[in-house]
């Protein structure tokens, strides 16, 4: 595991964002933290793999970047960052990932709850509206949110805010992907849930800090948490 730092890309006080530097940061994390390996490639085929989002990751955010608005993407203060580079779990799985995540400046590797009886990670699966595009298993994630608005919010009233704003929420995969770029997002009562990942009952998977570790663990739709708020994004492409 990588020891997370902040990553100067996202720095308030740098004059632009610059997406293409940004973009091959997040594929060298992934390749440090042994993703090709995970998804059965060598470090260059996995490269080569992800390089096709390249170009949409700088086209989407040029805009941005020719403002000047980098202080938009501070995500020690806003808890926003305009992309994130995400494999899914058909090619690394939820298991094998969330122990490579930290928190911000930590070294205790991430783990799952055990309120996840064995076999219930499978069976949350992306809803038809958060599902990933494409099928080669990376995708990206534009204008990302972990959504403190929504602290102390009913999560069903939190889910069906963000869709009624046109936006989506994030699966499992996309939260731990968030996370795994930007350890500084997951802080002590700005933690988010995963809406976009659901198993046919009322659980809703979140991350939040436990034992100075990342937890993925899970809580009910109708239960407000002061602490736990609602992940979102506002595109997905493949």
């Amino acid at each position: 595991m990588t020891d997370p730092t902040h990553s100067p890309v996202f720095d308030a006080a740098a004059p632009v964002f610059d997406a293409a530097a940004e973009f091959d940061r997040q594929v060298r994390t992934l390749v440090a933290l042994g993703y090709p390996a995970l998804s059965g490639h060598s470090p260059e085929r996995f490269t080569e793999l992800v390089a096709p989002l390249r170009a949409e990751a700088v086209a989407r955010t040029d805009s941005a970047a020719s403002a000047g608005t980098s202080a938009a993407y501070d995500p020690a203060v806003t808890g926003r960052v305009p992309f994130v580079l995400v494999v899914g779990r058909e090619r690394a799985p939820i298991e094998r990932t969330m122990p490579l995540t930290a928190l911000h400046g930590g070294r205790l590797p991430g783990f799952v709850d055990r309120s996840f009886e064995p076999g219930s990670l499978e069976r949350f699966v992306a809803t038809e509206p958060a599902r990933p595009p494409g099928k080669d298993g990376v995708h990206l994630l534009f204008d990302v949110e972990r959504g403190e608005e929504f602290c102390g919010v009913v999560p069903g009233d939190a889910m069906a805010t963000v869709a009624g704003r046109g936006r989506t929420l994030l699966t499992i995969e996309e939260g731990i992907a968030l996370l795994t770029h930007v350890p500084e997002i997951l802080v002590k009562n700005k933690c988010f849930s995963m809406g976009g990942s659901r198993c046919g009952d009322r659980r809703v998977p979140a991350l939040w800090i436990s034992k100075r570790a990342p937890k993925l663990g899970w809580c009910w739709e109708g239960n407000p948490h002061t602490w736990l708020g609602m992940a979102s994004a506002g595109a997905r492409h493949a």
